[in-house]
Formats: C-alpha cells, sequence, structure tokens
C-alpha cells in the first residue's frame, strides 16, 4: 500500500470550537475548504468539540476505510492529548488507531508542534512587517520576534510548544531576538516593552483563532486602551494598528498562526505521518 496516496481515506479536521465567538471556526473552515480543493482525499470533513458539527456525529456518519483526524490546536496539551482522545476511544499517545464497524480511525497529532510552525510564524512575522512598512520596514536584526502564547498551569506542554519554536527560530539567527511571553504565565505580554532589547517588535499570535484573546485581550495587554480596542471591534475595524508605539518600542502585531494558508500543508502533514506509521514505515 502507499502510504502517501489518500485519495480512499477521508479527513476530519478538528477544532476546540465555541458558541461565543463565529471566529473560532474560520481557521478549521478556511483549510478543510482548501484541503478539499486540492482532491488528495475522498473527503474532508469539519468537526469541533464544542459546536455544531460536532466530532462523534461527522464520525458516525463516515464509512471511509480510513479515517485521519487531524487535531486544529495548538500544543499536545489538555483538550487534544487528555480530554477528546479519551472520549473518542484513544490512548494518547500510546494508541492512537481505533478500529469501528466500518473504518479504521487515526487520530493525529496536533498541527501546533509540528516543525513546519517555523515556517508559519516566520512567513506571519515577515508578512505584517511589509504590509505595513511605515515608516519602513525595519529589518530582522533590528527586530525581536515575540511569539504570544495563552500559558496555563493545566498543561506545561502549552508552554512547551511555544519555548520550542522560539528555540528553533532563534537557532536561525535571523533575528535580533526571540522570545515567548504569555497571557497568564511569566514572561507576560503587559511586560514585553521591557524585555525587548530593540526597537522593533513584531508579536506573533500563537493561536489558531483570530478569537477574542487574539483580537481584544492581546491588544489590551500590549497597552491599548480597552475601550478603545472594544470601539473598534464593533465597528468592524482592526483592533491593533500596525505599527503602533508604545513605552518607546515599535510593535507590529500579526494575525494568528493559525489563519496562515501555510497551516493546510501542515495538517497534510499530520494525516501523511498517520498513515505511514500505520504502514510501519
Amino acid at each position: 500500500m502507499n502510504s502517501d496516496d489518500l485519495t480512499g481515506s477521508t479527513l476530519v479536521v478538528l477544532g476546540h470550537g465555541t458558541t461565543l465567538n463565529d471566529q473560532s471556526a474560520a481557521p478549521v473552515r478556511q483549510h478543510a475548504a482548501e484541503l478539499r480543493r486540492r482532491k488528495l482525499f475522498a473527503e474532508v470533513r469539519e468537526a469541533f468539540w464544542k459546536q455544531e458539527p460536532q466530532v462523534n456525529k461527522v464520525l458516525a456518519e463516515i464509512t471511509a476505510p480510513r479515517v485521519f483526524i487531524v487535531p486544529m490546536f495548538i500544543s499536545e496539551g489538555y483538550f487534544s492529548t487528555e480530554v477528546i482522545p479519551t472520549e473518542l476511544g484513544f490512548s494518547f499517545p500510546d494508541n492512537l488507531k481505533l478500529k469501528t464497524n466500518d473504518s479504521e480511525l487515526h487520530y493525529c497529532l496536533p498541527v501546533g508542534s509540528h516543525d513546519l510552525m517555523t515556517t508559519v510564524i516566520l512567513a506571519r512575522a515577515k508578512e505584517v512587517v511589509e504590509k505595513f512598512p511605515f515608516p519602513r520596514a525595519p529589518k530582522p536584526a533590528d527586530t525581536t520576534l515575540l511569539i504570544a502564547g495563552h500559558g496555563t498551569g493545566r498543561n506545561v506542554n502549552s508552554r512547551r510548544a511555544v519555548e520550542r519554536q522560539v528555540d528553533l527560530i532563534r537557532a536561525l539567527n535571523v533575528f535580533g531576538d526571540v522570545g515567548a511571553v504569555y497571557m497568564e504565565e511569566a514572561p507576560f505580554i503587559k511586560d514585553c516593552h521591557l524585555a525587548a532589547r530593540t526597537r522593533n517588535l513584531v508579536v506573533v499570535p500563537f493561536f489558531i483563532s483570530d478569537g477574542l484573546h487574539a483580537v481584544e485581550d492581546i491588544p489590551v495587554l500590549l497597552g491599548e486602551p480597552e475601550r478603545l480596542v472594544k470601539e473598534r471591534l464593533a465597528a468592524g475595524q482592526p483592533t491593533w494598528r500596525n505599527p503602533t508605539e508604545k513605552d518607546g518600542k515599535l510593535i507590529w502585531y500579526a494575525p494568528s498562526v493559525g489563519t496562515e494558508p501555510l497551516l493546510a500543508d501542515v495538517i497534510l502533514q499530520r494525516a501523511l505521518e498517520a498513515a505511514r506509521m500505520a504502514d510501519g514505515k
């Protein structure tokens, strides 16, 4: 069997989902549509944990011989490695294959811990500076890149995924400095102006969607007045103006990594990895 031939298989792009914010589901739909367009799978389905269509219902409707479930999660964290796989009948990471009456289900590793995420982050950082070069685009060597994560005490892997990307990008010696900042753990996003050694800062949110954390909470933590952020949000305007000067630093704030078009390739690679592993390759 050719592990790289997925034309008889179904891909399920699995997101967390929420009923509180419409943008939460957008990246799942974006990348599922792109992979559907490529015609690499017999079928590509969207599924969610917290909203419709819910993953259990979607899986019950699929009869393909092979099904690859790729979690659109930023890390090997609480939901992607504990809650969801357990509910679906898997045991992470020991048993990621499950047979049903119709199909062989494969639960893949989350997208956020894949090596290709380095390329995704760099693309986001490059894009935001090129799109908003005022007064002129700074050289990467004169810029600090900060990867912004949520941070949580619930699962140490949440932080590990961000720190791993910091190490990988720092090793490339492209930027003047590279660091991690978090909403709920030190070093905090709100203190990033103090930590950065360069005048220019590019902040890339290591989040799947441009949900409320990315478009409301982080701009406030970066120094924008909450009232102004809420007004812009209500008016459908960007909640951060690139670049904005805060505490003597010029800050560019990128969209979340989860909406970067390159993420479709990461999803595909996760499915291919699972297929090759299942075939002993």
